[in-house]
């Protein structure tokens, strides 16, 4: 009976140690997983990085600027008659020489006739007075003619001498207003708007004009910078050719590419900016008279910057700095100092190095030492620019 009793009481005891070494793995095997969560944190931060490249970086100041025509001509007429043809369509492109309208030429035709005539008439008067005198002059000699009568012949030949030339200018000016009569353009360009119909008399004196003509290749932008961008954009203007860049006025549009021509000779005042000129071809007439743009200029470009898409910047009460992806999947903040961006790009002076991650997305979701997952995003990229705005 004693040992039943023995054997039932250590029954007992392996019964009370394997229930509690069964509780013991339960609980190990609930808190594992809480414990491992608690060490990872929250789960991983879908976020897109890139990679910090080395690249080209053109530096641009940037502007809001008015298309002007190159040349601009209100063709007006310059003697009074009656307007018989236009020869050109509104819209028409034409070029220096070509005729736009015609006046009635029959009374400066007229004019141009007699003065021709008169001319005629005075230079047969001088001939025969060129005759007299060589008759004068030889008879004076032999006492058969007075010296007072050589020197009246000489007079005459010199009147009439003086009478056909202003002659030919009267037949010159009569020829010129005949020509007038022959309305040209004066430049290479566009016509606008017809602001006369033939029939009508047309003065010198009127100051409507007939047509507008724009050339339009080449054309200029008349644009501002802030004052104190001059001196960087003369030094890049001593150096060479300095490039200008069109844009559309919401920036997603090139329009055209040209140079840069000038300096205005002085600061407004009022706004503290200067007005600069920039000619451009114009091949593909994307740009027009009185058109907003925006304008980039480009005063220099920084070889081998080192760069990173300008998403993965963030500013904080430090300054501005950055998420950079380690190795073990986990970010740090990192401090920067940033140079020159827009364009999508940023120009790094410290804080990164070359073909390190840096994120480009949900920053906001960010702390140090958080868990990331995700794919590249677009690196550096030396295609793009950056850009000082104005």
């Amino acid at each position: 009976m004693k040992q039943d009793s023995i054997i039932r009481r250590h029954g007992w005891l392996v019964a009370i140690v394997a229930a509690a070494l069964v509780f013991f793995v339960w609980r190990v095997g609930m808190h594992k997983p809480a414990d491992a969560a608690a060490r990872s944190g929250a789960p991983p931060v879908a976020v897109e990085t890139a990679t910090v490249a080395q690249a080209d970086v053109p530096i641009y100041l940037q502007g809001l600027g008015t298309v002007q025509a190159y040349y601009t001509v209100t063709v007006t007429a310059r003697v009074d008659g009656e307007l018989q043809k236009i020869a050109f369509t509104e819209g028409q492109t034409v070029k220096k020489g070509d005729l736009l309208a015609q006046i009635d030429p029959r009374p400066n035709q007229a004019a141009y006739a007699q003065a021709i005539a008169v001319k005629a008439k005075d230079q047969a008067l001088l001939e025969n007075a060129k005759r007299d005198m060589e008759r004068y002059t030889i008879l004076q000699p032999q006492d058969l003619a007075s010296k007072q009568t050589v020197d009246t012949a000489r007079a005459t030949v010199d009147q009439l001498n003086a009478q056909v030339k202003v002659d030919q200018a009267i037949i010159d000016n009569a020829h010129t207003q005949l020509d007038y009569t022959h309305i040209v353009s004066p430049i290479n360009g566009r016509t606008g708007i017809r602001l006369v119909d033939p029939g009508n008399i047309v003065h010198a004196a009127d100051t409507t004009g007939i047509v507008v003509v724009t050339q339009l290749q080449p054309i200029s932008v008349i644009f501002t910078l802030p004052e104190e961008d001059l001196g960087v954009v003369s030094s890049a203007l001593s150096a060479g050719q300095v490039k200008v860049v069109t844009l559309s006025r919401d920036g997603t549009q090139e329009l055209d590419q040209g140079t840069l021509s000038l300096i205005d000779n002085e600061i407004s005042q009022a706004t503290g900016t200067a007005r600069l000129k920039a000619t451009f071809s114009n091949e593909k007439n994307t740009l027009w008279p009185g058109q907003y743009v925006n304008t980039r200029v480009l005063v220099r470009t920084d070889r081998n910057a080192l760069t990173l898409p300008s998403s993965a910047v963030q500013r904080g009460p430090d300054g501005p700095f950055t998420y950079v992806v380690k190795s073990d999947s986990t970010v740090e903040a990192r401090p920067l100092e940033i140079g020159d961006d827009s364009g999508g790009v940023t120009v790094v002076k410290k804080g990164l190095a070359l073909n390190e991650r840096v994120v480009t997305t949900n920053q906001y979701r960010l702390q140090p030492g958080a868990h990331v997952r995700g794919a590249d995003a677009t690196g550096g990229g030396g295609n793009s620019a950056a850009i000082k705005a104005s």
